[in-house]
């Protein structure tokens, strides 16, 4: 089993259900512990948040053998009534864009930023 997370105090933009979601987006077939060490999380806390997707009907699994494949809704709506009309495929487009762009940003080390 691997080390526990690093705790974290304080709040965050992106929410542990939409890191979740990100993450399976990105491999349908990951397993728990992979989206736990990713999103710095329990793997009883990615249970949790897999079951609470499931049960809002975000999200769907196979079993295959010991492994799950999951499936996505991307057409269903976002709960929060500030992104009425917002489906779950516009969020993770925005994920995924912003974290291609992180990715391809130019690495500026420690001296380059203190003009040295």
């Amino acid at each position: 089993m691997g080390a526990a997370p690093e705790p974290h105090t304080g709040w965050t933009f992106i929410t542990n259900h939409a890191r979740v979601l990100a993450v399976i987006a990105d491999d349908p077939q990951v397993r728990v512990r992979d989206i736990a060490a990713h999103c710095r999380l329990t793997e009883r806390a990615v249970q949790k948040i897999i079951s609470d997707l499931e049960h809002s009907g975000y999200l769907s699994h196979t079993r295959a053998g010991r492994s799950n494949t999951y499936r996505i809704e991307p057409g269903k709506i976002l709960r929060h009534p500030a992104e009425a009309g917002l489906t779950v495929a516009s969020l993770l487009a925005l994920l995924a864009r912003e974290d291609t762009r992180h990715a391809n940003a130019p690495r500026v080390d420690a001296e380059a930023r203190r003009g040295s």
